[in-house]
């Protein structure tokens, strides 16, 4: 086997034998060596390997790179992201290609020769400075399966590809400037995927009513005012948030099969009577209308198991919102709720809450049947303390309470180790002055986020957060750090700029964790050392009978000893003590 320390300066990509697993460095346009990493055994004619799989992307590369033309084999190959300008002709010598990503490169002409190869089925030529006129060489494979054409300033999609490509699934023109699909596009009657997001549609191109196959449509951020959809039997995702949409038409319940609906961003005021119809919706984002009520209706779709309904006017919670037994995540954050919805509290499956930007000031004990949840935003709310309701989700894991926008408290209470399971805390822009010592018996924690409040000092037990990785602690008042913080080895961030740091002093800082560290293992090391000669100093002092003042005593003027010192009589003890200390 070669020595991969050879090629220092090359990449080992991924590929794929059809005999042999084998890694390929390639440096610019050469490949340096291969290397055998598993044979298959031996049989008595040799098969020759074949590479049939090449990611060179995010290279350089100016042009094809010469080694991978020589490939003839290939049945997969990755050059996105290069500065490719040219198709070479030598591209129809890959008779077996299958898959080719050529997006992000800087390609103007589509060259004929792409256009013979007959096994493609996937080819990606986003983010390209393509000529349009150019495009129609791709109607000439027959058997693509998926064309990407994201971002390539397209007007207008080209007919003969809606004529000659039969067997399209998939069709990706979001970010160009389309405003109306060509009536031909009827002929693509296997196309299961539609993505027309961000362009300048005005009205839905009807079109697309008659692909009966149509699985997922995106038609998100363009200009559409009304949504006159027609029977998709086959239709399980639809995208159509951020238009300019104010009614759901009826027919939407036909699309029986719908599991995953996003109407954000809309002028919605109107919901269709049928949408408890739609028995398999699991998915369903409501957010940026300005609903101010929640349709009742909505709370019958007994399968929905996402809802988000952030920023949209609501202040209540209809009492059939208990019906949501399904829900698992719900988003009601940048809302006008007051009180912590108590209808909230029925749903047993729930396990990701966000009430972040509200007015609430208190929190229902109710919360506690809430067995399930793990994450829980009550950021930029009106607390006037910590809410200890919440201490009861033993289930936590993530809570997020900074209180940017809102009221902010000045303490944690003592118990709130009883999160045993969290692992993420976020209580930033808070006016905490000190962390409780109980802090460590969070032996989950990885990530703790207390910047911007008036912390003057850490306590020692958060060196026992063993598996503590993120420590946010900019902008507070701390002057020092405890010295064996650097016991903790999974921290791989500690951020205190913002603070008067004495110890470790502000320009050490500013250099990092492994400077941080340094410092501390360097400071206590001179501590031990200082330690070891205090001790044996006094060691020394024990041998020779002398106590500590007489070593003061030792370190002052010598004065004149009288008689009766000399003769060890009267007060003699601390003269004799004085003249030991002589000899």
């Amino acid at each position: 086997m070669s020595d991969l320390a050879e090629y220092p300066l090359g990449k080992m990509f991924n590929v794929r034998f059809s005999n042999a697993i084998t890694s390929v460095f390639m440096n610019n346009n050469e490949i340096l060596e291969t290397v055998q990493v598993k044979q298959e055994p031996e049989v008595s004619s040799p098969v020759k390997q074949r590479i049939l799989f090449m990611d060179s992307a995010q290279q350089k590369h100016t042009e094809f790179p010469v080694s991978v033309l020589d490939l003839e084999d290939l049945e997969e190959l990755h050059l996105e992201k290069n500065q490719i300008e040219i198709i070479p002709k030598e591209i129809s010598h890959f008779h077996n290609i299958r898959i080719l990503y050529l997006n992000n490169n800087n390609i103007n002409n589509i060259c004929e020769e792409l256009g013979e190869l007959k096994s493609l089925q996937s080819l990606d030529l986003s983010c390209n400075p393509l000529n349009h006129n150019s495009l129609d060489v791709i109607g000439n494979i027959q058997q693509l399966r998926e064309l990407r054409l994201y971002n390539v300033n397209l007007e207008e999609f080209p007919v003969q590809l809606c004529k000659r490509l039969y067997h399209l699934q998939l069709l990706g023109l979001s970010n160009n400037k389309l405003k109306c699909l060509p009536p031909e596009m009827t002929n693509l009657i296997h196309l299961k995927e539609i993505y027309l997001q961000n362009n300048d549609f005005r009205s839905f191109p009807i079109q697309l009513c008659a692909l009966t196959t149509l699985e997922v449509l995106d038609l998100e951020k363009n200009k559409l005012t009304s949504l006159p959809i027609g029977l998709l039997p086959n239709l399980e995702k639809l995208f159509v948030n951020f238009n300019k949409l104010s009614v759901i038409p009826d027919s939407l319940c036909e699309c029986k099969k719908l599991s995953v609906l996003d109407l954000s961003g809309n002028c919605l005021y109107k919901f269709p009577r049928g949408i408890s119809e739609l028995r398999e919706l699991n998915e369903l984002v409501l957010s940026n209308n300005d609903l101010k009520k929640l349709p009742s209706r909505i709370c019958h779709l007994r399968s929905l198991s996402v809802l988000y309904l952030k920023n949209t006017g609501l202040s209540t919670l209809p009492s059939a919102f208990t019906k949501l037994e399904s829900l698992k995540i719900l988003d009601l954050s940048q809302n006008y709720f007051t009180n912590f919805p108590s209808a909230i509290c029925g749903l047993k499956q729930l396990q990701v809450l966000s009430m972040d930007d509200n007015f609430i000031s208190t929190v229902t004990p109710a919360v506690r049947t809430l067995k399930r949840l793990s994450y829980l935003g009550i950021t930029g709310n009106r607390f006037a303390a910590f809410p200890e309701e919440v201490l009861q989700l033993e289930s936590l894991e993530k809570l997020y309470i900074g209180q940017d926008l809102g009221v902010p408290f000045s303490r944690l209470p003592d118990n709130f180790f009883m999160l045993k399971n969290l692992k993420e805390l976020y209580i930033e822009n808070n006016n905490l002055e000190f962390l409780p010592t109980t802090l460590n018996l969070l032996c989950n924690l990885e990530v703790l986020d207390c910047h911007t409040n008036n912390l003057k000092k850490l306590p020692d037990t958060i060196c026992q957060l063993h598996g503590l990785q993120k420590l946010l602690l900019q902008n507070n008042q701390l002057t020092s750090l405890p010295d064996n913080l650097d016991m903790l080895q999974k921290l791989d961030l500690i951020l205190l700029y913002g603070n008067p740091m004495v110890d470790p002093p502000l320009e050490v800082c500013t250099l990092g964790k492994s400077a941080i560290w340094e410092y501390l293992q360097e400071k206590r090391r001179k501590h031990a050392l200082a330690t070891k000669i205090q001790a044996l100093w006094r060691g020394v002092m024990v041998r020779k009978g002398l106590g500590p003042f007489s070593y003061l005593l030792q370190t002052g003027k010598k004065g004149k000893k009288s008689k009766k010192d000399k003769k060890g009589t009267g007060k003699g003890k601390k003269s004799d003590i004085k003249g030991k200390s002589k000899k």
